[in-house]
């Protein structure tokens, strides 16, 4: 299943207690990801300056977002004793290495996005679809 790095992460391929189930648990919240790859193409960044960039998400949930990829060791805080006080978020080494990660989701994204939806069409009325083309 997939290419073979010659790693043994514990039990069967995504087993209860295998390792490679932690990397799905991180990013399984649905901003995780979009800040991750934002900080990773931006550099540090700001909250303001993130809620901008990304649009859609509210300070509340960004800071929910941000406080758990801090808890994961993908995104390190940083804050200045400055009036008023600044706050600037960068990726650590964990969160830079899932770029790549990232970056392939979002390539399988643009090409199997319709083929998806598609399939979901056949089980939902349009109204109850998550996600909508």
């Amino acid at each position: 299943m997939g290419e073979d790095l010659g790693e043994d992460l514990g039990g069967g391929e995504y087993a209860a207690d295998c390792q490679a189930r932690v990397a799905f648990e991180v990013l399984s919240n649905r901003w995780d990801s979009v800040i991750v790859y934002i900080l990773g193409e931006s550099g540090p960044m700001r909250p303001r300056a993130l809620i901008i960039r990304i649009g859609g998400i509210s300070p509340k949930v960004l800071n929910e977002a941000l406080r758990r990829l801090e808890y994961n060791g993908l995104v390190a805080r940083q804050a200045y004793a400055e009036a008023p006080p600044r706050v600037d978020y960068s990726l650590t080494e964990a969160g830079l290495a899932l770029l790549g990660p990232i970056r392939a989701m979002g390539a399988w994204a643009g090409r199997y996005t319709e083929a998806v939806l598609a399939a979901q069409a056949r089980f939902a009325p349009r109204e109850d679809r998550p996600y909508r083309s």
